[in-house]
């Protein structure tokens, strides 16, 4: 069955929403017309859902509560010592229930194939299934969350034919659930994911191979602390199937690591610093760099 392609004018809807927030931002104080606390909705991961850098959370994207309608947009810029990663889009929560979110990545390749970008999009859906990370901060109970992302790269020609030797597909689907858990009173926040996937370098290099086209469950940890309310520091963990390892140590896959900070001088603006550790990229080892985010919401 044919899979449809993401037409352009869902990237063109992100571009108008970071637009739009941009233009309509202005500052609120943590006691404004909804209850949600600065930094409580995480920041934008680069596969467009809101959590931490690296992995989504089970919190709703935004600051909009009960009845509310509201949207964020964000840009991201990843560099390491070989490669360079930009990441762009925006999201819709509804209701605090509902996230609706669009992302495009543009992964430089050029030191592995001249003048090469591998450009992936994703559509993501969030839902709210039980808890509240805030008004329930006093119990146990975690807030969670159940999310899917379709996702279709375009690989170029050069890389395309390297992706179809090995059988690996152009586009697939992860589903993830997360759960995540506010001590208020002290101040951290912890979330684990588990994902299910068939991504290569989380779709960049298509997804399942002729060697391995099962679903793979990927665990994710994010561990964050509030220095003050508007100021966080933490670290995340994100492990990748490896599918592509049989066709040489080139592919061999490893996990994502950061060390982040996030910083939100209003309830419009939030943004996100961190080192990064993204492992094996094609045949270069050990890619460590920095990644630097902006986030607007409205």
């Amino acid at each position: 069955m044919k899979t449809n392609q993401y037409p352009r004018s869902r990237l063109a809807l992100a571009a108008a929403l970071l637009a739009a927030a941009s233009a309509h931002a202005q500052t609120f104080s943590s006691a404004d017309r909804n209850g949600k606390l600065l930094l409580t909705g995480g920041v934008t991961s680069i596969d467009g859902a809101a959590g931490g850098g690296l992995t989504p959370w089970a919190v709703i994207g935004s600051y909009a509560t009960s009845g509310e309608i509201a949207a964020t947009a964000f840009i991201t810029r990843a560099k390491t010592q070989d490669y360079g990663l930009t990441t762009f889009g925006a999201a819709v929560g509804i209701n605090d229930r509902v996230e609706v979110s669009l992302a495009r990545q543009e992964f430089n390749a050029s030191v592995v194939v001249p003048d090469t970008t591998l450009k992936l999009d994703i559509v993501g859906l969030k839902f709210k299934l039980a808890g509240d990370a805030v008004l329930e901060a006093d119990t146990w109970m975690p807030q969670v969350a159940a999310g899917v992302e379709f996702k279709r790269v375009n690989p170029g020609a050069a890389v395309g034919g390297v992706l179809d030797s090995v059988s690996a597909r152009r586009d697939g689907v992860d589903f993830y659930i997360s759960a995540t858990k506010l001590f208020l009173a002290q101040g951290i926040l912890v979330n684990g994911t588990l994902r299910a996937t068939k991504a290569n370098q989380n779709g960049l290099l298509g997804f399942g191979s002729s060697d391995n086209n099962r679903y793979g469950f990927e665990p994710e940890v994010s561990v964050a602390y509030l220095l003050r309310k508007n100021l966080a520091v933490g670290a995340e963990y994100r492990a990748k199937p490896d599918n592509l390892g049989f066709a040489g140590a080139a592919f061999k896959e490893q996990a994502w690591k950061d060390l982040f900070i996030a910083w939100a001088p209003t309830k419009n603006v939030s943004l996100t610093a961190a080192y990064v550790d993204l492992g094996n990229i094609v045949g270069h080892e050990r890619q460590t760099g920095a990644y630097l985010s902006i986030q607007l919401a409205y």
